[in-house]
């Protein structure tokens, strides 16, 4: 970083804050120590995303930013002087902290963890100034790739990654002569049908590849749009590659048998895949070359210097104290200190709600099951305060709406489990996930989550919705906005989450039409009893007084 020199003034601002400061590093490290305690969650959010296959080269994202940071520091000259321009820093640095409150107050960890960023941002412009602290984008930039997707978007990648990988692979297999038939993502090969996964599309060789482009398309020196295709050209090579390893368990299975399909689907898994995608990427460059007027090798158009890396990381120890650094220090400490002093409240508000036990055992048309109890393990892991788990059967149908409904009063303590994470936790691979307008009208309309679900060829329909203080909505992210609201204005953090599930019969058309219809009466018939059950606001302000806690 830059060494800062602070000048003398007759008015002793300045000089009062290098005197307070001794050493620039105090500053920068209470800094840190005060912000990462804000960021915990979000910390824990990366811990917890890095132990899973898909984001497990995670931990190498912040040590590759560093070196991509070393490596453009070599071109910066250290500063004498003090910076007219760190207000920029500044408020992003502020920004960062907000941003970060917010996310532990709606306990979206993602928020945190991107709030980390924006920090890391805002300490580069307040150490650098906005004129030379904005070109540092690329190693900040960078650092998104070690965050995990949204739980929505991510199951939406993946099952779009997955039909493309089937549909490539059965393309495969059909070039080398294999009769194959294609169906949803099934592949069926006569005898034996394979099913491709959610472990199958992709992802976990995706992400890696798209981090490594990202730094090749940085060392890369060439023009500018030589860069971007070589951005860009990592998706379709991890989609390629991919499908080429579900074509070859094609091959396998239909040459020897499905017994020895296993053993070369996990030898191509993982650094395998990986090092050919890698390859493919290093093939390309090398192609782009020759449409180069310049002509070089490609360890030539790399810059792979790394001379001198261990120079620039010790100009940290030049820093010095600005008042940008020391005011961002104090801000991050008294916000820190603010958030450890509010209290944890020990009880929730009381709130006046029958419990699940008394769900009526008719509602409409439909006849409820005996409740089911659910395994001390899964109830342990869902930790609701209140469930309610039976199968609904209205005479002339012969297939039943499994019910699931819990009902949380403090999300504090964990809150609500959503389905896209659950059910493929219990084997279940979701094939479709989309909102769509609930059977309803009126004041009762809203959106509610759509997913068909297989287990093998068995296919399920299934909808959900989160029930939110008397709000219905089909984003867990906009529950938890509306957590954040009642916690500010009522006092109250409770929660439901209201879940349908019926078998879709066959492949036909028919067959999902009939699926919907029977959830659609099923929905309508429960949204008159759940006011009961999961109470909305009351029409008075009885709780606008209880202070905000955490």
């Amino acid at each position: 970083m830059e060494k800062i020199t602070v000048p003398q003034s007759t008015n002793g601002i300045n000089t009062g804050l290098s005197s307070l400061s001794g050493w620039g590093m105090f500053w920068l490290i209470v800094m840190t120590i005060a912000s990462f305690i804000l960021f915990q969650d979000g910390i824990n959010e990366l811990f917890e995303a890095w132990s899973l296959p898909e984001y497990s080269h995670g931990p190498l994202i912040p040590l590759l930013s560093a070196l991509l940071f070393l490596r453009q520091l070599k071109t910066v000259p250290v500063i004498t002087g003090p910076l007219p321009d760190r207000k920029p820093g500044v408020i992003l640095f502020a920004f960062s902290l907000c941003l970060a409150i917010a996310g532990k107050l709606i306990q979206i960890g993602d928020i945190v963890a991107y709030a980390m960023i924006l920090w890391v941002g805002a300490i580069l412009l307040i150490s650098f100034g906005w004129q030379r602290g904005r070109n540092f984008w690329p190693p900040v930039l960078h650092l998104i790739y070690m965050l995990p997707l949204p739980v929505g978007l991510y199951y939406g990648v993946s099952t779009y990654l997955q039909g493309v990988s089937s549909e490539l692979g059965v393309y495969f297999l059909r070039f080398l002569q294999v009769p194959v038939f294609l169906q949803g993502n099934i592949i069926d090969l006569g005898v034996y049908k394979l099913h491709v996964a959610e472990a199958c599309s992709g992802l976990r060789y995706l992400f890696p590849i798209l981090s490594f482009s990202y730094i090749f398309a940085v060392l890369y020196r060439g023009p500018t749009w030589h860069k971007a295709v070589l951005l860009l050209a990592a998706a379709p090579i991890a989609v390629f590659m991919n499908s080429a390893r579900i074509a070859l368990a094609g091959l396998v299975v239909n040459t020897y048998g499905m017994e020895y399909v296993e053993g070369i689907s996990h030898f191509f898994e993982g650094w395998v895949i990986f090092v050919a995608c890698i390859l493919l990427l290093f093939a390309l460059a090398w192609l782009m070359l020759f449409l180069r007027r310049d002509k070089m090798g490609l360890v030539e158009a790399l810059d792979l210097d790394t001379s001198g890396l261990l120079q620039q990381a010790a100009r940290i120890r030049h820093i010095q104290p600005s008042g940008a650094l020391i005011g961002c220090t104090i801000l991050a400490m008294i916000v820190a200190i603010l958030w450890s002093a509010i209290p944890t409240r020990d009880t929730t508000i009381p709130i006046v709600r029958d419990p699940f036990a008394l769900f009526p055992t008719r509602i409409g048309d439909w006849q409820s099951g005996p409740a089911r109890v659910l395994d001390p393990t899964v109830a342990q892991i869902l930790a609701a305060d209140d469930y309610y788990s039976a199968e609904l059967q209205r005479p002339g149908d012969l297939q039943q709406v499994d019910l699931f409904m819990a009902w949380y009063a403090d999300q504090n303590q964990g809150g609500v489990h959503s389905p896209e994470v659950c059910l493929p936790g219990g084997g279940w691979e979701i094939a479709q996930l989309e909102q769509i307008d609930a059977p309803v009208a009126g004041d009762q309309a809203f959106t509610l989550n759509k997913a068909i679900i297989q287990q093998g060829q068995t296919r399920m329909l299934v909808y959900y919705w989160f029930e939110q203080q008397g709000q219905r909505t089909a984003s867990g992210f906009w529950a938890k906005l509306q957590l954040l609201k009642g916690k500010i204005i009522n006092g109250r953090n409770d929660s439901a989450l209201i879940r349908l599930i019926t078998p879709i019969e066959s492949t036909e058309n028919d067959a999902m039409a009939q699926a919907k219809a029977r959830l659609d009466a099923a929905t309508r018939d429960i949204l008159s009893e759940l006011p009961r059950f999961s109470p909305g606001l009351p029409s008075t302000k009885a709780f606008d007084t209880t202070p905000l806690s955490r």
